[in-house]
């Protein structure tokens, strides 16, 4: 099932005011009928009780009618005429509103959901939102990523509410199944991101993925456990972060180096400070050694992998190669401002 982010009051919250609104209508009825009760005769012509007004106002709003209550006397006509009547249109109103408003939001869902499926195209799958699902859409957002661009597979419920209150697709099922991976569209996708709690479960969405995609959609993998890495790449992930190992190193860095840690920090935290940051080569660049340009670049990606800058060889930026760079959060900020 699609969930598509929230754009109104929810259905129970509909439906219950319209109830309310008819529950109070019958009461204003019964009232109405009560204090003139000696105007109106059933079948064994006598008085109305308590129960028969409340009787004759339920079968007169919903058009039964069955003429066992009449009113008799020219007030108590009037009170029809001007009361019940327009009572019982604007019942019929609350009635016949309900039905359409369920099956308007029905087709208005249906053609939401084909729209969203036209305009679907390098989106990005993240399996989970926990804490590291939404910690990597965060980190995707804050890049410039385009939010209806992010697609959630999540089979908990709360972890579903909490996507489309936030804005995002979510879908509701398990990410090892393939019908659920085919309805977010992961043929067409430009990556997945796998963050689940088990690391058994992301082996599994790793597999599907590559099944599904013959090995053509990047998957970007979280394991708890060092030793499940090497299986995961075999699975078909093509990046695998190890979160126990790096929250492990981190803690260690604060314990000898604190200040490391700091620094460390302040390269992954965006908006302030440093940060980390990618570029292509310009044409003006090739053939020059990256430590000579104004930006400080600490490693080129070359084909695919990473070609560090440290000791003695010299490296020389070649075309296409891409530049890793710190870049200063705060006066960009600026500039842009």
């Amino acid at each position: 099932m699609i969930h598509l982010p929230l754009v109104r009051q929810g259905p129970l919250r509909a439906l219950a005011v319209r109830v309310v609104a008819a529950v109070v209508l019958v009461l204003l009825v019964v009232v109405v009928v009560f204090l003139d009760r000696d105007g109106y005769r059933d079948i064994n012509h006598d008085g109305l009780t308590l129960l028969d007004c409340f009787y004759y106002a339920v079968v007169s709003l919903s058009t039964t009618g069955y003429g066992d209550i009449t009113p008799m006397t020219p007030d108590a006509r009037l009170v029809n005429i001007l009361v019940v009547t327009p009572a019982r249109v604007l019942f019929l109103i609350i009635l016949v509103g309900t039905t359409l408003e369920v099956l308007t939001d029905q087709y208005r869902n249906s053609l939401r959901v084909n729209r969203w499926r036209r305009k679907l195209k390098d989106h990005v799958i993240v399996c989970g939102y926990g804490t590291k699902g939404r910690a990597a859409i965060s980190a995707l957002l804050e890049t410039g990523y385009d939010k209806s661009r992010i697609v959630i597979v999540e089979n908990r419920e709360a972890a579903l509410r909490q996507a489309q209150a936030n804005g995002l697709v979510a879908i509701e099922g398990n990410a090892t199944r393939s019908s659920v991976l085919l309805e977010a569209d992961v043929k067409n996708c430009k990556s997945v991101i796998i963050a689940t709690d088990s690391d058994e479960a992301s082996v599994l969405i790793s597999l599907t993925v590559r099944q599904l995609t013959a090995g053509q959609v990047r998957i970007i993998a979280s394991v708890r456990e060092q030793e499940n890495a090497a299986l995961l790449k075999q699975s078909g992930a093509h990046h695998v972060i190890v979160s126990s190992s790096t929250a492990g190193r981190l803690l260690g860095l604060t314990t000898t180096t604190p200040p490391l840690i700091d620094v460390v920090e302040d390269l992954l935290t965006p908006g302030q400070g440093m940060a980390l940051a990618m570029r292509s080569a310009e044409r003006g660049e090739v053939g020059r050694n990256p430590r000579e340009l104004q930006t400080l670049v600490v490693a080129l990606i070359r084909r695919g992998k990473v070609v560090a800058l440290g000791g003695e060889h010299v490296e020389t930026i070649e075309t296409g190669d891409m530049l890793i760079y710190i870049r200063d959060e705060e006066n960009s900020v600026a500039a842009s401002v």
